[in-house]
């Protein structure tokens, strides 16, 4: 899976390095890519093809939420799934949903991350990424009818 994690904060994206280091060493299938600022974004979105984009909200170039998924979500076709320490995380995603984007309908509480528990065990970091994804369910987009 590839992933663009967007986040401004130096010590989580040096702590995200570390996590994708050991998890390329373990074989985990998770290649991340590192943007601090939004338009490090959208440069590496228009370069780049991405299954996951991990978005932090309060970056230093975009302080409006609802503006920053929206120009995220205008991008491309992939997931999008906000991790972000802002008190409007929440509401912003709601918003994203009703509009019709293609994003993880549950903010993710940065500060809560188990950013250590990512370093030493992989597959943990792997598992919440995909777990970020839509399930088979959301995909499919089947509905059943009565004959």
């Amino acid at each position: 899976m590839k992933v663009l994690w967007v986040e401004d904060h130096a010590p989580v994206r040096d702590m995200l390095a570390i996590a994708a280091d050991k998890a390329a060493r373990s074989r985990v299938q998770v290649d991340l890519v590192m943007a601090p600022t939004l338009m490090a974004a959208e440069t590496r979105l228009r370069l780049e093809r991405f299954d996951l984009v991990v978005l932090d909200l309060g970056l230093p170039d975009s302080m409006d939420p609802d503006m920053t998924i929206a120009r995220i979500a205008n991008m491309g076709k992939y997931r999008i799934a906000v991790v972000s320490s802002m008190d409007t995380r929440d509401q912003a995603v709601e918003a994203a949903v009703r509009c019709g984007a293609n994003i993880h309908p549950e903010a993710v509480f940065k500060a809560g991350l188990p950013f250590n528990r990512f370093i030493q065990r992989p597959d943990s970091f792997e598992d919440f990424l995909m777990d970020l994804m839509p399930s088979a369910a959301d995909t499919t987009g089947m509905t059943v009818r009565a004959a």
